[in-house]
Formats: C-alpha cells, sequence, structure tokens
C-alpha cells in the first residue's frame, strides 16, 4: 500500500499563519500537524512508501522537515511546480500528478487531506477496505448536528455503508456524516483516476473525484471515531490546539 499526503494547498483562510509556511506543518500542541497524521499511518501495516505532494512554494519546507523525519518507511516530498492559488492543480491534480512524477504502479492507495487534525485508528479502515474491495473507501465522520452539519461536505449511505449521494454544505442537511478527507482506492480501479481526468472532469477538490467513483464503480462509507478537525480557519487551528492542550 502507497500512502499520499495532499500538502499542495496555500491556505489563504489561514493568512497570516500561512503566508510563509504551510498549512500541514504548522504546529498543535508543539509538533507539525503532518506529524500527528504519521502517527496514524505508522499503525498501518503493509504501507511501502509515503509521498507528500506539495507545490513549489512550499516544497522546501516539506524537504527539511523530511530531512531529519524518522519513519519505518520512506517519505517522499513530491513538488507539483505550481506556485499560487490561482496555478494550482487541485487534490485530483496531484494525485495524478504524483502517480505520473513517481510512475507508481497500480497498488492500493490511501489518500490523506494534509489539514486533518485527528485520532482515528486507521488500521479499522484499511481492514473494511479489504472487505469491500474492489470499491473505494470514503472515511466519515458524524458530526452529530444538522446545523453543524451544514459546514461541511455530507455523505449519505445505505443501510450497509454504499454511498448514495455527496451534498456540499447544503442549507437542508439529510445527513450528519462528514466526509473527513481520508480515502482508500484499491488497486482494482487505479485506471479509473485517468478515464475521470481524461474524461474533463473536476480536479479540484476530492469530493468530486468520489462522487464519480460513487456512480462509476460504486463506493463505501466507513465511519471513524474519535477526535476529528478540518483545520480551514483561525479558529479550527486554535481548537486543535486546545484539544492536546
Amino acid at each position: 500500500m502507497k500512502v499520499i499526503l495532499l500538502c499542495a494547498g496555500y491556505a489563504t483562510r489561514l493568512y497570516p499563519l500561512t503566508e510563509n509556511q504551510p498549512k500541514p506543518l504548522l504546529p498543535v500542541g508543539g509538533r507539525p500537524i503532518l506529524e500527528w497524521i504519521l502517527d496514524r499511518v505508522g499503525k498501518v501495516s503493509g504501507i511501502e512508501a509515503v509521498y507528500i505532494v506539495s507545490n513549489a512554494k512550499f516544497a522546501g519546507h516539506f524537504a527539511a522537515w523530511a530531512a531529519s523525519a524518522k519513519y519505518p518507511w520512506p517519505v517522499e516530498v513530491v513538488d507539483d511546480g505550481t506556485s499560487s492559488n490561482e496555478t494550482r492543480l487541485g487534490a485530483i491534480g496531484d494525485l495524478a500528478y504524483t502517480i505520473r512524477a513517481k510512475a507508481l504502479r497500480p497498488d492500493d492507495l490511501m489518500i490523506i487531506a494534509g489539514d486533518n487534525f485527528f485520532d482515528f485508528d486507521l488500521t479499522a479502515l484499511t481492514d473494511y477496505g479489504g472487505k469491500v474491495r474492489p470499491h473505494g473507501l470514503i472515511a466519515v465522520y458524524d458530526v452529530g448536528d444538522r446545523e453543524l452539519a451544514k459546514r461541511y461536505g455530507l455523505v449519505r449511505t445505505s443501510e450497509d455503508g454504499k454511498v448514495l449521494e455527496f451534498q456540499e454544505k447544503p442549507p437542508e442537511p439529510k445527513t450528519t456524516l462528514a466526509s473527513c478527507g481520508i480515502y482508500w482506492l484499491p488497486k482494482e480501479i487505479w485506471g479509473l483516476l485517468d478515464t475521470y481526468i481524461k474524461g474533463g472532469h473536476n480536479t479540484d477538490q476530492p469530493g468530486h473525484y468520489m462522487r464519480w467513483l460513487a456512480e462509476i464503480s460504486g463506493l463505501y462509507a466507513f465511519p471513524l471515531k474519535g477526535k476529528w478537525l478540518d483545520i480551514g480557519d483561525i479558529a479550527s487551528y486554535q481548537k486543535a490546539n486546545a484539544i492536546v492542550g
């Protein structure tokens, strides 16, 4: 299994904190957000490599961090070549770029947005992925409140966990299951990413690709238990620091 961490955003909503520092390297409890993610990744068996896809502006920051990082698998930084929010490739564009740049061969993929702060057991996610393959899997978190749910991309599922519908920050939520920005895609559907991009579909947010996968090949949702924050603004960043105290 390969892991790709999506860290090429410019985090303009966190300015001035992220004007000269990538969001995944902002400290939470004295440690970069990225290290909290990798702590959880480290609990999963069978990982062969981790790729951190960044942009030209911040690739050097990640490379400096990676030079002293010690993990049981190689951690490689991939520079997508973009230098501004206006020229970014988008999350799906970055995913495809990493696969091409590293000449990756078909394999199971775990994809994680680099602004996640969570204490989920990712082993439970990958174990369940083995049960639903050849279908993909999206991690969801029950925010437990329909008013709060209006802030997130939501996933409505059937009783067996199959994804039925995506809602992007809906004014009238049908569910409180929020997409966590954590995905598991088996090697059996590896080629569908190329089909999606060649079809001219949106390559920005991962949700667009996941919605397409749900329609084309089927997609399942797996609810994770514990703490989760999407660190997108100053308030959520402060909350993450308050959690670790």
